[in-house]
């Protein structure tokens, strides 16, 4: 027996076991791996971006064109900030009605789009029982209101309810029904 080719077999037996082991190793743990699927909630996140984008630029719009129309600097309160009570527009049942197509009680929240009645009795057991008290509300303040109500109320998302409470505490009912005609009633 040769020396040289003992030699040689010690050495490529040891690595070819080496390298068969690594590559059913390498197919063993490809076939337990699992792959994790994140892009149902990157649309859903990009969307409600797009929404806030959106309801952003709307606000911007509608500020300078407070600003410009009222002539006063952009660093003044906008003509918009006023309330019901020192614009002397009081709750108006019929123009409520002709502008949005139903009845309307005075401070209902359901007008609001995505407030239901649950939501309403939430709201009212923390206090928030009128439009001004609704719109005076952060967000943040909403949101833990609906937090106190379990995993049911995750899907809502409160961001325009203030606003839309201002509208309706302000009567100004035109720019509610279009801006919920815009937004598709809460869904966008």
């Amino acid at each position: 027996m040769d020396f040289s080719t003992l030699n040689i077999w010690c050495w490529l037996i040891p690595i070819i076991i080496g390298l068969l082991c690594a590559y059913f190793g390498y197919l063993i743990g490809k076939g337990k791996s699992t792959t994790i699927d994140n892009s149902a909630d990157l649309k859903l996140l990009e969307d409600k971006n797009a929404k806030l984008q959106t309801d952003l630029d709307a606000c911007k719009g509608k500020l300078s064109a407070g600003t410009a129309k009222a002539g006063v600097s952009s660093k003044a309160a906008p003509s918009s900030s006023l309330t019901a009570a020192e614009t002397g527009v009081p709750f108006n049942a019929a123009a409520a009605k002709a502008a949005l197509g139903k009845m309307v009680k005075q401070d209902d929240l359901k007008i609001v789009e995505g407030i239901g009645p649950k939501i309403s009795e939430m709201f009212g057991a923390t206090g928030i029982k009128t439009w001004k008290a609704l719109s005076d509300t952060s967000v943040a303040e909403c949101q833990k209101v609906l937090d106190g109500g379990g995993n049911r109320y995750k899907v809502h998302d409160p961001a325009s309810w203030p606003m839309q409470a201002k509208m309706a505490y302000e009567g100004k009912w035109a720019e509610l029904a279009k801006w919920q005609d815009e937004h598709k009633h809460g869904k966008l």
